[in-house]
Protein backbone atom coordinates (compact mmCIF):
# COMPACT_ATOMS: atom_id res chain seq x y z
CA UNK A 1 0.00 0.00 0.00
CA UNK A 2 2.90 2.43 0.80
CA UNK A 3 4.36 1.41 -2.55
CA UNK A 4 1.29 1.87 -4.68
CA UNK A 5 0.72 5.45 -2.71
CA UNK A 6 4.15 6.52 -3.57
CA UNK A 7 3.66 5.41 -7.53
CA UNK A 8 0.59 7.95 -6.84
CA UNK A 9 2.04 10.66 -5.12
CA UNK A 10 4.70 10.48 -7.77
CA UNK A 11 2.37 10.27 -10.88
CA UNK A 12 0.80 13.67 -9.53
CA UNK A 13 3.75 15.57 -9.22
CA UNK A 14 4.58 14.55 -12.89
CA UNK A 15 1.68 15.82 -14.38
CA UNK A 16 2.20 19.21 -12.34
CA UNK A 17 5.51 19.13 -13.23
CA UNK A 18 4.14 19.02 -17.12
CA UNK A 19 1.51 21.12 -16.59
CA UNK A 20 3.66 23.81 -15.62
CA UNK A 21 6.21 23.25 -18.05
CA UNK A 22 3.99 23.51 -21.12
CA UNK A 23 1.68 26.66 -19.33
CA UNK A 24 3.08 28.96 -21.96
CA UNK A 25 1.93 26.74 -24.32
CA UNK A 26 -1.27 26.38 -22.53
CA UNK A 27 -1.49 30.25 -22.47
CA UNK A 28 -1.17 30.14 -26.46
CA UNK A 29 -3.75 27.74 -26.73
CA UNK A 30 -6.21 29.63 -24.40
CA UNK A 31 -5.23 33.73 -26.25
CA UNK A 32 -5.51 31.83 -29.74
CA UNK A 33 -8.92 30.32 -28.85
CA UNK A 34 -10.23 33.37 -27.75
CA UNK A 35 -9.48 35.50 -30.41
CA UNK A 36 -10.75 32.95 -32.54
CA UNK A 37 -14.20 33.22 -31.21
CA UNK A 38 -13.84 36.80 -31.58
CA UNK A 39 -13.54 36.74 -35.16
CA UNK A 40 -16.45 34.53 -35.55
CA UNK A 41 -18.86 37.23 -35.34
CA UNK A 42 -16.75 38.97 -37.78
CA UNK A 43 -17.25 36.11 -40.35
CA UNK A 44 -20.83 35.42 -39.40
CA UNK A 45 -21.63 39.07 -40.30
CA UNK A 46 -20.49 38.54 -43.73
CA UNK A 47 -22.21 34.90 -44.16
CA UNK A 48 -25.62 37.04 -43.48
CA UNK A 49 -24.22 39.22 -46.83
CA UNK A 50 -24.16 36.16 -49.02
CA UNK A 51 -20.22 35.76 -48.63
CA UNK A 52 -19.61 31.66 -48.31
CA UNK A 53 -17.87 30.97 -44.95
CA UNK A 54 -14.88 29.98 -46.70
CA UNK A 55 -14.10 32.99 -48.47
CA UNK A 56 -15.19 34.99 -45.49
CA UNK A 57 -12.90 33.07 -43.23
CA UNK A 58 -10.04 33.52 -45.46
CA UNK A 59 -10.89 37.79 -45.64
CA UNK A 60 -11.25 38.01 -41.58
CA UNK A 61 -8.01 35.88 -41.62
CA UNK A 62 -6.19 37.89 -44.55
CA UNK A 63 -7.13 41.19 -42.51
CA UNK A 64 -6.29 40.08 -39.55
CA UNK A 65 -2.84 38.77 -40.70
CA UNK A 66 -2.05 42.55 -41.90
CA UNK A 67 -3.88 44.35 -38.96
CA UNK A 68 -1.20 42.31 -36.92
CA UNK A 69 1.91 42.70 -39.01
CA UNK A 70 1.05 46.46 -39.33
CA UNK A 71 0.89 47.26 -35.89
CA UNK A 72 3.56 45.28 -35.09
CA UNK A 73 5.77 47.11 -37.90
CA UNK A 74 4.15 50.40 -36.48
CA UNK A 75 4.41 50.13 -32.75
CA UNK A 76 7.47 48.36 -32.00
CA UNK A 77 10.29 49.80 -33.85
CA UNK A 78 9.19 53.43 -32.41
CA UNK A 79 8.93 51.84 -28.90
CA UNK A 80 12.06 50.88 -29.03
CA UNK A 81 13.77 53.61 -30.20
CA UNK A 82 11.72 55.84 -27.57
CA UNK A 83 12.80 53.34 -24.72
CA UNK A 84 16.33 54.44 -25.89
CA UNK A 85 16.29 57.38 -25.88
CA UNK A 86 14.30 57.33 -22.73
CA UNK A 87 16.99 55.78 -21.19
CA UNK A 88 19.35 57.76 -22.40
CA UNK A 89 17.78 61.09 -21.41
CA UNK A 90 17.25 59.68 -17.52
CA UNK A 91 19.97 62.01 -16.28
CA UNK A 92 19.30 64.42 -17.67
CA UNK A 93 15.34 64.41 -17.02
CA UNK A 94 16.02 63.82 -13.67
CA UNK A 95 18.26 67.15 -12.76
CA UNK A 96 15.12 69.01 -14.96
CA UNK A 97 12.69 67.29 -12.74
CA UNK A 98 14.64 68.90 -9.37
CA UNK A 99 14.72 72.44 -11.15
CA UNK A 100 10.87 72.35 -11.35
CA UNK A 101 9.12 74.98 -9.29
CA UNK A 102 6.60 72.64 -7.24
CA UNK A 103 9.02 70.25 -7.07
CA UNK A 104 11.35 73.30 -5.21
CA UNK A 105 7.91 74.16 -3.60
CA UNK A 106 7.51 70.65 -2.19
CA UNK A 107 11.26 70.54 -1.01
CA UNK A 108 10.34 74.66 1.19
CA UNK A 109 7.70 72.68 2.74
CA UNK A 110 9.15 69.08 3.90
CA UNK A 111 12.42 71.52 4.91
CA UNK A 112 14.58 69.21 7.43
CA UNK A 113 12.74 66.33 6.67
CA UNK A 114 13.39 65.40 3.07
CA UNK A 115 16.83 66.36 1.19
CA UNK A 116 15.02 66.36 -2.48
CA UNK A 117 18.62 67.31 -3.18
CA UNK A 118 20.52 64.47 -2.37
CA UNK A 119 17.74 62.01 -3.80
CA UNK A 120 17.88 63.61 -6.93
CA UNK A 121 21.73 63.24 -7.06
CA UNK A 122 21.82 59.92 -5.80
CA UNK A 123 18.57 58.96 -8.79
CA UNK A 124 21.15 60.93 -11.78
CA UNK A 125 24.39 58.43 -10.35
CA UNK A 126 22.27 55.69 -10.22
CA UNK A 127 20.98 56.71 -13.98
CA UNK A 128 24.26 57.41 -15.19
CA UNK A 129 25.26 54.18 -14.72
CA UNK A 130 24.36 51.69 -17.91
CA UNK A 131 24.72 48.84 -15.63
CA UNK A 132 21.95 49.55 -13.30
CA UNK A 133 19.05 50.70 -16.40
CA UNK A 134 20.51 47.05 -17.60
CA UNK A 135 19.67 45.11 -14.64
CA UNK A 136 16.25 46.71 -14.89
CA UNK A 137 15.34 44.04 -17.49
CA UNK A 138 17.63 41.33 -16.18
CA UNK A 139 20.25 42.40 -18.51
CA UNK A 140 21.28 42.40 -22.16
CA UNK A 141 20.14 38.49 -22.51
CA UNK A 142 17.46 38.37 -20.47
CA UNK A 143 15.71 41.66 -22.40
CA UNK A 144 16.84 39.67 -25.92
CA UNK A 145 15.11 37.00 -24.93
CA UNK A 146 12.33 38.30 -23.82
CA UNK A 147 12.12 39.83 -26.94
CA UNK A 148 12.52 36.22 -28.69
CA UNK A 149 9.97 35.17 -26.77
CA UNK A 150 7.29 37.56 -27.18
CA UNK A 151 7.88 37.59 -30.92
CA UNK A 152 7.66 33.61 -31.28
CA UNK A 153 4.67 33.41 -28.86
CA UNK A 154 2.79 35.74 -31.51
CA UNK A 155 4.00 33.95 -34.24
CA UNK A 156 2.40 30.74 -32.21
CA UNK A 157 -0.65 32.84 -31.29
CA UNK A 158 -1.62 34.04 -34.85
CA UNK A 159 -0.97 30.32 -36.52
CA UNK A 160 -2.95 28.87 -33.90
CA UNK A 161 -5.84 31.58 -34.02
CA UNK A 162 -5.75 30.57 -38.53
CA UNK A 163 -6.23 27.46 -37.39
CA UNK A 164 -8.66 28.02 -34.63
CA UNK A 165 -10.96 29.99 -36.85
CA UNK A 166 -10.99 28.14 -40.47
CA UNK A 167 -11.59 24.74 -38.16
CA UNK A 168 -13.94 25.99 -35.15
CA UNK A 169 -17.24 25.00 -36.87
CA UNK A 170 -15.43 21.40 -37.27
CA UNK A 171 -14.47 21.55 -33.56
CA UNK A 172 -17.36 22.45 -32.03
CA UNK A 173 -19.31 19.52 -34.68
CA UNK A 174 -16.64 17.08 -32.91
CA UNK A 175 -17.16 17.83 -29.16
CA UNK A 176 -20.84 17.28 -29.66
CA UNK A 177 -20.42 14.15 -30.56
CA UNK A 178 -19.13 13.21 -27.40
CA UNK A 179 -22.28 14.10 -25.38
CA UNK A 180 -24.98 11.42 -25.43
CA UNK A 181 -27.53 11.87 -27.69
CA UNK A 182 -30.23 12.75 -25.74
CA UNK A 183 -28.72 15.69 -24.20
CA UNK A 184 -26.90 16.62 -27.54
CA UNK A 185 -29.43 18.92 -28.50
CA UNK A 186 -29.32 20.89 -25.53
CA UNK A 187 -25.83 20.84 -25.10
CA UNK A 188 -25.29 22.57 -28.69
CA UNK A 189 -27.75 24.99 -27.74
CA UNK A 190 -25.81 26.08 -24.76
CA UNK A 191 -22.44 25.68 -26.33
CA UNK A 192 -23.70 28.31 -29.06
CA UNK A 193 -24.65 30.58 -26.93
CA UNK A 194 -21.92 30.79 -24.81
CA UNK A 195 -19.80 30.75 -27.94
CA UNK A 196 -21.62 33.44 -29.63
CA UNK A 197 -21.64 36.22 -26.53
CA UNK A 198 -17.91 35.30 -25.82
CA UNK A 199 -16.95 35.95 -29.43
CA UNK A 200 -19.00 39.25 -29.43
CA UNK A 201 -17.41 40.31 -25.89
CA UNK A 202 -13.65 39.19 -27.23
CA UNK A 203 -14.52 41.15 -30.61
CA UNK A 204 -16.28 44.17 -28.44
CA UNK A 205 -13.19 44.48 -25.92
CA UNK A 206 -10.77 44.39 -28.48
CA UNK A 207 -12.35 46.70 -30.77
CA UNK A 208 -13.01 49.40 -27.56
CA UNK A 209 -9.11 48.89 -27.02
CA UNK A 210 -8.43 49.77 -30.53
CA UNK A 211 -10.15 53.00 -30.29
CA UNK A 212 -8.33 54.06 -27.09
CA UNK A 213 -4.93 52.78 -28.05
CA UNK A 214 -5.70 55.15 -31.50
CA UNK A 215 -7.24 57.97 -29.75
CA UNK A 216 -4.17 58.28 -26.59
CA UNK A 217 -1.67 58.45 -29.55
CA UNK A 218 -3.18 60.98 -31.50
CA UNK A 219 -3.76 63.01 -27.96
CA UNK A 220 -0.11 62.10 -26.29
CA UNK A 221 1.52 63.27 -29.57
CA UNK A 222 -0.35 66.71 -29.76
CA UNK A 223 0.78 67.53 -26.09
CA UNK A 224 4.16 66.45 -26.36
CA UNK A 225 3.69 63.64 -23.99
CA UNK A 226 7.30 61.12 -23.44
CA UNK A 227 7.14 57.65 -24.85
CA UNK A 228 3.90 58.40 -26.60
CA UNK A 229 3.98 54.93 -28.82
CA UNK A 230 4.64 53.00 -25.73
CA UNK A 231 2.03 54.82 -23.44
CA UNK A 232 -0.82 54.78 -26.24
CA UNK A 233 0.30 50.92 -26.44
CA UNK A 234 -0.18 51.06 -22.97
CA UNK A 235 -3.59 52.19 -23.12
CA UNK A 236 -4.46 49.68 -25.63
CA UNK A 237 -3.05 46.70 -23.05
CA UNK A 238 -4.98 48.34 -20.00
CA UNK A 239 -8.13 48.86 -22.14
CA UNK A 240 -8.40 44.92 -23.14
CA UNK A 241 -9.17 44.48 -19.33
CA UNK A 242 -12.78 45.92 -18.52
CA UNK A 243 -13.42 48.27 -15.75
CA UNK A 244 -10.10 48.48 -13.99
CA UNK A 245 -7.45 48.59 -17.29
CA UNK A 246 -8.76 52.11 -18.77
CA UNK A 247 -8.37 53.27 -15.47
CA UNK A 248 -4.65 51.58 -14.40
CA UNK A 249 -3.59 52.56 -17.78
CA UNK A 250 -4.66 56.08 -17.49
CA UNK A 251 -2.79 56.61 -13.64
CA UNK A 252 0.62 55.38 -15.71
CA UNK A 253 -0.03 57.79 -18.44
CA UNK A 254 -0.82 60.51 -16.22
CA UNK A 255 2.42 59.93 -13.71
CA UNK A 256 4.63 59.55 -16.88
CA UNK A 257 3.19 63.37 -18.13
CA UNK A 258 4.01 64.33 -14.63
CA UNK A 259 7.90 64.07 -15.68
CA UNK A 260 7.50 66.43 -17.49
CA UNK A 261 5.46 69.33 -15.95
CA UNK A 262 2.14 69.34 -13.80
CA UNK A 263 0.18 70.92 -16.07
CA UNK A 264 0.81 68.06 -18.76
CA UNK A 265 -0.53 65.35 -16.10
CA UNK A 266 -3.67 67.56 -15.18
CA UNK A 267 -4.58 67.93 -19.22
CA UNK A 268 -3.61 63.95 -19.81
CA UNK A 269 -5.90 63.76 -16.52
CA UNK A 270 -9.13 65.83 -17.36
CA UNK A 271 -8.72 64.13 -21.00
CA UNK A 272 -8.67 60.56 -19.64
CA UNK A 273 -11.52 61.68 -17.37
CA UNK A 274 -13.63 62.60 -19.89
CA UNK A 275 -12.28 59.77 -22.33
CA UNK A 276 -14.05 57.19 -19.60
CA UNK A 277 -16.93 58.76 -19.13
CA UNK A 278 -17.51 58.65 -22.94
CA UNK A 279 -16.38 54.83 -23.10
CA UNK A 280 -18.40 53.62 -20.35
CA UNK A 281 -21.99 55.57 -21.72
CA UNK A 282 -21.49 55.75 -25.41
CA UNK A 283 -18.74 53.46 -26.66
CA UNK A 284 -18.95 50.62 -24.23
CA UNK A 285 -23.11 49.74 -24.38
CA UNK A 286 -23.39 50.58 -28.78
CA UNK A 287 -20.19 47.92 -29.15
CA UNK A 288 -20.65 45.30 -26.39
CA UNK A 289 -24.76 45.76 -26.36
CA UNK A 290 -25.42 42.29 -28.13
CA UNK A 291 -22.10 40.55 -25.69
CA UNK A 292 -23.49 38.81 -22.36
CA UNK A 293 -23.60 41.33 -19.74
CA UNK A 294 -21.35 40.78 -16.31
CA UNK A 295 -21.96 42.83 -13.75
CA UNK A 296 -19.65 44.69 -12.08
CA UNK A 297 -18.90 43.23 -9.28
CA UNK A 298 -17.77 40.06 -11.06
CA UNK A 299 -15.72 41.84 -13.63
CA UNK A 300 -13.63 43.23 -10.75
CA UNK A 301 -13.52 40.09 -9.02
CA UNK A 302 -12.47 37.80 -12.15
CA UNK A 303 -9.76 40.53 -13.33
CA UNK A 304 -8.53 40.78 -10.24
CA UNK A 305 -8.08 36.87 -9.85
CA UNK A 306 -7.28 36.14 -13.34
CA UNK A 307 -4.29 38.84 -13.02
CA UNK A 308 -2.99 37.12 -10.39
CA UNK A 309 -2.89 33.74 -11.29
CA UNK A 310 -1.66 34.89 -15.14
CA UNK A 311 -0.86 38.37 -15.35
CA UNK A 312 -2.37 41.02 -17.92
CA UNK A 313 -3.36 37.75 -19.67
CA UNK A 314 -5.18 35.93 -17.23
CA UNK A 315 -7.20 38.95 -16.55
CA UNK A 316 -8.16 39.63 -20.04
CA UNK A 317 -8.90 36.19 -20.23
CA UNK A 318 -11.12 35.74 -16.83
CA UNK A 319 -13.45 37.95 -17.92
CA UNK A 320 -15.06 36.01 -20.71
CA UNK A 321 -14.31 33.00 -19.02
CA UNK A 322 -16.85 34.46 -16.06
CA UNK A 323 -19.48 35.57 -18.47
CA UNK A 324 -19.86 31.52 -20.01
CA UNK A 325 -20.24 30.69 -16.15
CA UNK A 326 -23.12 32.57 -15.88
CA UNK A 327 -24.41 31.35 -19.09
CA UNK A 328 -24.15 27.75 -17.85
CA UNK A 329 -25.23 28.80 -14.44
CA UNK A 330 -28.25 30.56 -16.15
CA UNK A 331 -29.34 27.76 -18.78
CA UNK A 332 -28.08 24.86 -16.93
CA UNK A 333 -27.73 24.87 -12.97
CA UNK A 334 -30.76 27.16 -12.05
CA UNK A 335 -33.17 25.06 -14.56
CA UNK A 336 -31.88 21.71 -12.83
CA UNK A 337 -32.81 23.96 -9.46
CA UNK A 338 -36.37 24.56 -10.33
CA UNK A 339 -36.79 20.47 -11.64
CA UNK A 340 -35.71 19.37 -7.98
Amino acid sequence: MAFVGTLGVGLGLMVINGLSTIASVITYVGVALFLALGLDPVIQFLAKRHIRRGLATVLTLVVMVLAVTGVFLLIVPPVVAQIQAFIGNLPVLINELANREWVKDLEAQFAGSLDLNALVSQGSQWASDPKNILSLGGGVVAVGAGIANFTAGLIIVVILTIYFTATLPSIKRGLYLLVPRSRRAFTESVTEEVTRSVGRYVFGQVLLAAINGLLSSIFLTIIGSPLPALLAFIAFLGSLIPLVGTLSGSIVIVASCLFVSPSMAIIAGIYYLIYMQIEAYILSPRIMNQAVNVPGSIVIIAAAAGGGLGGVLGAIVAVPLAASLLIIVRRVVIPHQHKR
